[in-house]
């Protein structure tokens, strides 16, 4: 199970391509998807600060947008969606909650991923079944918790 990534950088920052195709993969696996795929877009804050106002009415950029897909039934085509990543807000954060940048990417990328498989956190419910997921494969790539 693998998924064909699609990176594209609005800014260079974050990590490598190499990088991200392993920890999505790991999410494909972990929750025994199929194969599949994924676009990942890099941005800066001004880009981020629009999708997040235009598509959650949320004013300024935030950390990972995640865009799922929905295929007619009669396509065949196991397009995942998009994510929408923001360097500057990840970098900031790694920062503050002193973890290493590297890290908070990793997280930042299983947590969108884990949205575009439906999952999401705005129950206490959901929120703790979503945590343990990303733990458990965040802990299979060698991060420590991220909740911690």
């Amino acid at each position: 199970m693998s998924v064909e990534l699609d990176v594209q950088r609005v800014i260079e920052a974050g990590p490598s391509e190499e990088q991200m195709q392993t920890w999505v993969n790991a999410v494909i696996e972990h929750e025994q998807q199929d194969e599949c795929e994924l676009t990942v877009r890099i941005v800066d804050e001004e880009e981020s600060a629009a999708l997040n106002e235009q598509y959650r009415d949320k004013q300024g950029p935030t950390n990972v947008l995640s865009f799922p897909f929905e295929c007619p039934p009669e396509v065949e085509l196991n397009l995942l969606g998009d994510l929408v990543i923001c360097a500057p807000v990840v970098e900031r954060e790694a920062q503050e909650q002193q973890k290493t940048v590297t890290a908070h990417w990793a997280h930042m990328l299983v947590h969108g991923c884990l949205h575009l498989l439906g999952h999401d956190h705005l129950t206490e419910t959901e929120a703790e079944g979503m945590e343990q997921r990303e733990i458990a494969i965040l802990n299979e790539l060698g991060f420590s918790n991220p909740y911690e």
